[in-house]
């Protein structure tokens, strides 16, 4: 029994109850907010409370309604998958969020080095050509393009924060909004407008498309799917990323390899950050520079390195998202910066950056996310009161140092107190 009690209380145990506290405070605002929308509103009254209550907790679950119109559970494959899918860039940024806070950083440029990684991912995936290029080639190197870009953009702030110690903070929210600037840019002057699907207006991009080969007076011709009459010869798609089995799974869903992916790469910074010697000069770096270089460690190198493979991360984290091929990008978006950028800052500090602990802090945000959608469908709520919890789950992460704090002067306290027993 005592020993599972000082299991209960080590440091990583009070950081775990700190973060499901704050997702337990984070509910239950999400709860009141319903009850109240439930009493003062007409259009949804009392007996709609206990359904959006039960929503917001597990929407994920929903089946729908029965022939009643009652609501219904179990398991969902179409918004586990999809959950998943959504889950994939969020686990990607809240990465590259943790891996530079780990070291003595605040990479607040996600959404810049996640943009960067879009448009250099796109560029490429729609640019080389796939009758002489492989699909798979083309993946790989628009997947190591998109690290590539994130990785310069990411080196910026770590350049100037190392040679001019400008505050890494400023610098990110500098280069996010060129970067956004420079996406609308290279979009709107870009040649790759409409070349996926010809049945649209506007600038799409899109890498996953169906095409089918007809036979037309006895020529193979190539079409957009259904476009034209005749014999099919075969349909083929665009670049995705494999499903890797998870289609079968999740069926209707738009789960890809891309999850499997994201969470490999997360054990991988796990391992580089606590278990190689180049990890630990970055972690000697963020808790003392100067320390640090009179230890021989080169810090300002660390500093632009540490900010470089953060922003490979992000960058990778819009490789992931744009190659699955199901989403669709318009640039006129990028007049402003990702949400996905942000969300990875509550992903990394719900999970104390641990990059093991950003896998399921990401699958919940998403779930989140799934739960909204969940409860604007079925019900006459809002999906925005989702956007409540999240909001509520960021602040209380961002003092989980205090609500540990809290945690263990309770437990000083009665540990005083069984003494003076």
């Amino acid at each position: 029994m005592n020993e599972k009690q000082s299991l209960w209380k080590k440091p990583g145990a009070r950081t775990v109850q700190a973060s499901v506290i704050s997702i337990l405070i984070g509910m239950l605002a999400g709860g009141v907010i319903v009850l109240l929308a439930g009493v003062f509103s007409p259009e949804l009254g009392m007996k709609s409370v206990w359904e959006g209550i039960r929503l917001v907790v597990a929407g994920l679950f929903s089946t729908g309604r029965s022939a009643s119109g009652a609501l219904s559970f179990g398991f969902n494959g179409t918004n586990m998958g999809n959950m998943l899918f959504r889950a994939t860039p969020l686990i990607m940024t809240g990465l590259s969020v943790a891996f530079a806070y780990k070291t003595g950083l605040f990479n607040i440029g996600a959404p810049g080095q996640y943009l960067a990684g879009t448009v250099a991912t796109l560029y490429i995936a729609l640019g080389l050509p796939t009758d002489v290029v492989p699909l798979w080639l083309i993946w790989v190197l628009a997947f190591l393009g998109g690290a590539v870009a994130g990785m310069i953009w990411g080196a910026i702030p770590g350049v100037l924060k190392s040679l001019l110690n400008i505050n890494e903070v400023l610098a990110c929210i500098m280069t996010n909004w060129i970067m956004a600037n420079l996406t609308t840019w290279a979009f709107e002057s870009s040649n790759l407008r409409n070349m996926v699907e010809n049945t649209k207006s506007g600038y799409i991009y899109k890498t996953a498309f169906l095409l089918e080969d007809r036979l037309v007076d006895g020529v193979v011709k190539t079409f957009g799917a259904g476009a034209a009459e005749g014999t099919l010869v075969h349909t083929r798609g665009g670049i995705a990323t494999l499903k890797m089995g998870l289609d079968k799974l999740f069926p209707g869903s738009q789960a890809n390899g891309g999850i499997l992916i994201a969470a490999l790469i997360a054990v991988l910074v796990y391992i580089l950050m606590n278990k190689t010697t180049f990890g630990f000069q970055l972690r000697a770096c963020g808790a003392n520079r100067f320390a640090a270089r009179y230890a021989g460690i080169k810090d300002k190198r660390n500093i632009v390195l540490t900010m470089a493979i953060a922003g490979a991360l992000s960058g990778m984290g819009a490789a992931l998202y744009y190659l699955s091929g199901n989403p669709e990008l318009y640039w006129s978006t990028y007049q402003s910066l990702p949400g996905v950028g942000f969300n990875g800052i509550p992903v990394a500090l719900l999970a104390s950056c641990n990059p093991i602990g950003v896998i399921f802090t990401g699958m919940f945000m998403s779930m989140l996310n799934i739960n909204g959608l969940q409860l604007t469908n079925l019900t006459a709520y809002n999906e925005y009161i989702t956007d409540v919890i999240i909001s509520v789950i960021v602040y209380l992460s961002a003092f989980s140092l205090v609500i540990k704090m809290w945690l263990n002067r309770s437990k000083a306290k009665k540990a005083a107190e069984k003494e003076g027993k």
